[in-house]
């Protein structure tokens, strides 16, 4: 068990956030699952800040949650440090249970302009960024970082205890460097070498992508949590099946065909309550791959599911997936 402020969570199994797939739909799914904890898509201070009030405000948008969700962090993301103490106002006024500072995003808009990632290569920067969000709310700050900006200069040591001097209350690491972005192999050696370093919890991030892998991590580092992103995409059940392995060695029988249309068809209609009809039918579509992997001809259902324009069909033909014979669906 580990705590953030007043949030405990045992073991500690979290939805990472990650760009356009953390959206409020998906969150309730994971956290259905059993994602102990989950965090919003990462939020553009200065976005927040230039909005116009009767725009679009899309950035104010990735704020909303649902009480369903909790606990739940707000993920913000910038350079400037006043941006990201007024971003952090903003936020905090929406009463999630925690703010997150990404200090970890590797594509080049975000890190080349210094911010995610970008604040590995100026830890005064990253030093004064944290230091003015922590003071702009009342509520628990964490981060979430890499090992370095590259090979050749991983601090995470020297890093995690800056971010615990300053009151920082969790960090989660993604186990490789910005240089390397999702390519190569991640390295959780450097899991236990921040452990000894510092008291916080370390939520260990990167490539957990089964029940099995989640026990390691936790055996293997001595993380005190284990945050899965991709792994989710892939197969949101990681979150139920891990939670069920870590308690009693037995690993769940896969999802049937049928279980994997029904948990379809019921993030579709989330995604309508929350989105609308138009941005359901676009938001869904990247979950496709994710839910019918594995079963026979799933590569043409998904482009079906994906050419669909008009919400009631695509409701009908996963209500008619979920009335078929899951034996007929899986390979």
């Amino acid at each position: 068990m580990f705590r953030i402020g007043p949030i405990t969570a045992d073991p500690g199994i979290l939805l990472a956030p990650m760009e356009d797939v953390s959206e409020l739909p998906f969150r309730l799914i994971c956290r259905e699952m059993g994602a102990d904890i989950v965090y919003t898509e990462f939020v553009n201070a200065e976005g927040l800040l230039r909005e116009d009030p009767n725009g679009p405000r899309r950035a104010f948008r990735k704020l909303r949650f649902a009480e369903a969700e909790r606990p739940l962090a707000i993920q913000l993301y910038g350079a400037a440090s006043l941006s990201m103490e007024k971003a952090a106002e903003i936020a905090s006024a929406q009463h999630p249970d925690f703010i997150d500072i990404n200090c970890g995003c590797w594509v080049s808009n975000v890190a080349l302009r210094g911010a995610g990632a970008g604040l590995l290569r100026d830890l005064p920067q990253m030093k004064e960024v944290v230091a003015r969000v922590i003071g702009a709310t009342h509520l628990p700050v964490t981060v979430k970082t890499r090992l370095g900006w590259d090979q050749q200069s991983i601090r995470i040591v020297e890093v995690a205890q800056m971010l615990e001097d300053l009151g920082v209350q969790a960090l989660a690491i993604h186990c490789r460097t910005r240089a390397q972005g999702h390519k190569g192999a991640v390295d959780y050696e450097w899991i236990p070498k921040v452990k000894a370093a510092v008291s916080i919890p370390i939520i260990l991030n990167g490539d957990v992508t089964s029940p099995q892998m989640v026990k390691d991590a936790f055996d293997s580092t001595g993380c005190d949590g284990v945050m899965i992103g991709r792994g989710a995409i892939r197969h949101p059940w990681i979150f139920r099946e891990s939670q069920h392995y870590l308690k009693t060695g037995e690993l769940l029988p896969e999802p049937s065909g049928q279980e994997r249309a029904e948990l379809c068809l019921k993030h579709l209609r989330l995604a309508v309550e929350h989105d609308g009809p138009q941005g359901a039918l676009i938001g869904v579509r990247r979950h496709y791959a994710g839910y019918f992997r594995g079963l026979r001809g799933a590569a043409q259902l998904r482009a079906e599911l994906a050419s669909y324009k008009e919400l009631a069909p695509l409701l009908d033909r996963l209500a008619e997936l979920h009335d078929t014979d899951p034996e007929r669906l899986a390979a």
